[in-house]
């Protein structure tokens, strides 16, 4: 069954959500990686960081919470938990960048088998640079790469990256509708394959060289 891009983002969301451990310090990235959050077990609570400067972001505001001045990365209004608070982006950077971060979720354009991840260069288009993600995936203790497994058909998942790489040899876990990946010094390891997937579908959507041990 061909999965919407919707479902497709809402099964990777539950699936990275199963990786946090309570009292984890998690930064999310913007736009499918948040969505995670929405699926947390009921016994993790975990600390999520915003690069913009907020600490222990929570839900999505909705008409009975709405604060312009409360946003995260993506400009997307959010509440803050109890006990969490706002700091400047110096603190924030520093946090990033000093390894206080347990886990970063990311999406990509392309993630390789040696762990290399390109996220921010879209061809023929103007992007003004990478922003945090530099300091997000050189400062954290795991990087977790979820995004879907192709674009417009094109598989995502290659042996080299062929765009501008944003930080080399530090993708620890690829999450996508398809599968889920563990790099390893060796290469790629197949783990899971994903409800409504099969082995063939992710050989055939997928251009690097892989394992399978399937947990």
């Amino acid at each position: 069954m061909e999965l919407t891009k919707e479902q497709a983002q809402e099964l990777i969301a539950k699936r990275v959500a199963q990786e946090f451990r309570n009292g984890d310090v998690v930064t999310l990235g913007i736009g499918l990686p948040t969505k995670a959050v929405r699926y947390l077990p009921e016994n993790v609570h975990i600390i999520v960081q915003s690069e913009n400067g907020v600490l222990g972001v929570g839900t999505y505001q909705d008409e009975t919470n709405r604060d312009r001045h409360i946003t995260n990365a993506g400009g997307v209004g959010v509440t803050i938990n109890p006990g969490g608070c706002c700091v400047d982006s110096a603190m924030s950077f520093a946090m990033m960048r000093g390894g206080h971060i347990d886990i970063t979720v990311l999406g990509a354009l392309q993630v390789d088998a040696e762990g290399n991840l390109a996220n921010w260069c879209i061809p023929g288009k103007f992007t003004p640079g990478m922003g945090g993600a530099m300091d997000l995936v050189v400062g954290t203790k795991r990087l977790i790469v979820a995004m879907e497994h192709t674009a417009k058909g094109a598989p995502k998942i290659l042996n080299r990256c062929t765009l501008p790489l944003t930080a080399v040899h530090k993708v620890n876990m690829i999450i996508t509708e398809k599968a889920v990946f563990e790099v390893t010094p060796t290469g790629l390891l197949l783990r899971e394959i994903m409800p409504d997937s099969s082995l063939d579908d992710i050989r055939a959507a997928t251009a690097a060289d892989f394992e399978v041990d399937l947990r």
